[in-house]
């Protein structure tokens, strides 16, 4: 399948339009035609080669919504015009234990990302989602509530999954105490989350700047960690922390905030963190963890969670051939929104 989209040709190089194949659908594909897709910092992050050298040329987007085109014959969950989703996913082996228990994303013989990542069986280079088309393995597509507004979507696959799986896992419920470092593209969908799980949410940022938006999205407030003596008042009253700062950053300052047993789980920094002081740790059994988006099964409980309690991300929309704009503006700042690449060639 011929199709079309935008590619990173170097760290160095701008985006630039790129066409290229899909492969042929296999018995168990699904092709999809790309509504909309989601522009994620790691996007940034990966055709800037800040996580190493990549497969160039490379199409990045993981946050894809799109509408069914063609099915392969063996394929039994979806049929043309379904409106479905592709997260950060593409495979897996299937097989390991982590696979057979949801947990696709630590597959013990590695996942098979949406773009730049060999292809399991023909060992060509994924491409993602910044294109018109693709065509993915049917465990890994996801379904769409009509009560989710499509253009909306796309930012949950990513943003979405990455915040809740960690709310899952540390069991946030009425009476939690939930601390979020950033409103960003992450931060604002953790706080969204976790309120509707019935927490009690505070944003954690340099300055009350955001605050209004904090209290919109249902925080009772932002804690400005630039405040020392508010950040000592507020010693010990989180259960939970969830970091979403997406560079290197000082973790000692955060801490302090959490109650025995308390965990602060990394969902945005990859790579180095600046240098731990343990005392905070042992003195109160508290944890620093971290936490890669989460598995399929999950990944669908995030979009049918976002629909049921009308959860959406803040969305600015763009076209393709603004990419490069959005990009700058990501690396320039905390953007309390998701920027949103309407696939339609005509917007």
């Amino acid at each position: 399948m011929k199709t079309t989209g935008y590619a990173a040709h170097s760290a160095e190089s701008e985006m630039v339009p790129y066409h290229f194949e899909r492969r042929a659908l296999r018995p168990n594909d699904v092709a999809i035609e790309i509504l909309y897709c989601g522009v994620c910092h790691s996007d940034l992050h990966t055709v800037n080669g800040d996580w190493g050298p990549q497969p160039y040329p490379l199409v990045p987007g993981h946050e894809i919504v799109g509408r069914v085109m063609e099915v392969g014959p063996e394929v039994t969950q979806y049929k043309v015009d379904d409106k479905v989703a592709v997260g950060c996913m593409v495979d897996s082996c299937q097989e390991c234990d982590q696979c057979k228990h949801d947990e696709e994303q630590f597959c013990r013989h590695g996942v098979t990302f949406t773009y730049g990542a060999p292809d399991r069986i023909s060992g060509e280079i994924t491409q993602g989602g910044y294109s018109r088309h693709i065509v993915v393995r049917e465990d890994f597509v996801l379904r769409v509530s009509g009560k989710l507004d499509l253009p909306r979507v796309a930012p949950i696959l990513c943003a979405g999954i990455t915040t809740f799986s960690p709310l899952r896992k540390w069991e946030v419920g009425p009476g939690s105490r939930v601390g979020v470092i950033g409103l960003g593209g992450l931060g604002h969908m953790a706080v969204q989350l976790a309120v509707a799980m019935g927490a009690q949410v505070t944003v954690i940022s340099r300055s009350k700047s955001k605050e209004a938006d904090a209290k919109a999205l249902g925080a009772k407030g932002i804690l400005a960690s630039t405040d020392d003596a508010a950040m000592k008042a507020a010693g010990c009253s989180f259960d939970l922390i969830i970091d979403t700062v997406p560079v290197k950053h000082q973790l000692d300052i955060y801490t302090p905030l959490l109650d025995i047993d308390g965990s602060l789980v990394i969902v945005g920094q990859v790579g180095p963190i600046e240098e731990l002081m343990s005392v905070p740790l042992v003195m109160g059994r508290r944890r620093v963890a971290g936490s890669l988006i989460g598995g399929i099964k999950q990944t669908q409980e995030v979009l049918d969670f976002c629909a049921a309690h009308d959860i959406h991300p803040k969305c600015e929309m763009i076209r393709m051939d603004q990419i490069n704009d959005a990009f700058a503006r990501l690396a320039q700042g905390d953007i309390a929104h998701r920027f949103v690449i309407d696939m339609n060639p005509s917007a």
